[in-house]
């Protein structure tokens, strides 16, 4: 299921436009994203559970490799091979450890981890071939400094940052970089369900006394994506002063 998305007559490209294919696109961060980049210039291919407002708006599953794969055969064909892979999509959940079943922790793992493989899969054959690619995976600070009740989803997100250091290293010498953001408490609908973020004493805790905004991700990401030419391997962090 998609919408129609603009054609130029050949490859989507003739304008001289970039393109990006974002995961998660629909909500939170994700969203910020295709605004973003779409505000920028960039023609964007969105995959959500749920429709997005990227101008090839796919919805499918991270977690479905053949799915995605085909997701970004599709955006090829329509915008362009993808320039930038951004994959923003995620669930946040909180328990204690003891309460955390092992489906719970492969649910996340399938996810995060998993759908972070799936798409890297499904973008880095062409990159590679065209020598030129960036990549930038949406992890989060607590897989730099942990958190109690949420230990699935640190674990997850700490195996992206072993997954983005081992990809830079291996891909870096064919033109291709890969990054990650590590953002803080974000205000997005994903964090509203949990009102201890809401706090304003929470708030108050944080060096920067506030939350991040997705706007200041998306805007991490496309540093890295335009002007950080010189980062590979690296992980950026808009937390508050979170994580210092």
């Amino acid at each position: 299921m998609e919408r129609d998305a603009r054609q130029d007559g050949r490859d989507g490209r003739s304008d001289g436009s970039r393109s990006a294919f974002v995961t998660g696109a629909a909500s939170g961060i994700g969203a910020a994203l295709v605004s973003t980049l779409t505000d920028r210039g960039w023609r964007v291919a969105g995959l959500d559970l749920q429709e997005s407002a990227a101008e090839l708006s796919v919805v499918g599953d991270v977690t479905d490799a053949d799915g995605l794969l085909d997701a970004v055969q599709r955006a090829g064909q329509a915008l362009g091979p993808p320039d930038l892979l951004v994959t923003a999509a995620g669930v946040f959940d909180q328990a204690a450890f003891e309460d955390i079943t092992p489906a719970e922790f492969q649910r996340m793992l399938d996810i995060h981890l998993g759908g972070t493989v799936n798409a890297c899969r499904a973008v880095l054959p062409g990159m590679l071939e065209r020598r030129s690619g960036c990549i930038v995976a949406i992890t989060s600070e607590l897989a730099l400094a942990g958190s109690e009740r949420s230990a699935h989803y640190a674990a997850a997100k700490g195996a992206i940052l072993g997954l983005v250091r081992s990809l830079a290293a291996e891909v870096a010498a064919d033109g291709v970089r890969v990054n990650s953001v590590a953002p803080g408490p974000t205000r997005t609908p994903m964090l509203d369900r949990h009102p201890e973020y809401q706090d304003p004493a929470y708030a108050a805790s944080l060096p920067l006394r506030r939350l991040v905004s997705p706007q200041e991700v998306a805007e991490t990401v496309l540093f890295l994506a335009t002007e950080g030419t010189f980062f590979t391997g690296q992980t950026l962090s808009p937390n508050a002063g979170a994580v210092i």
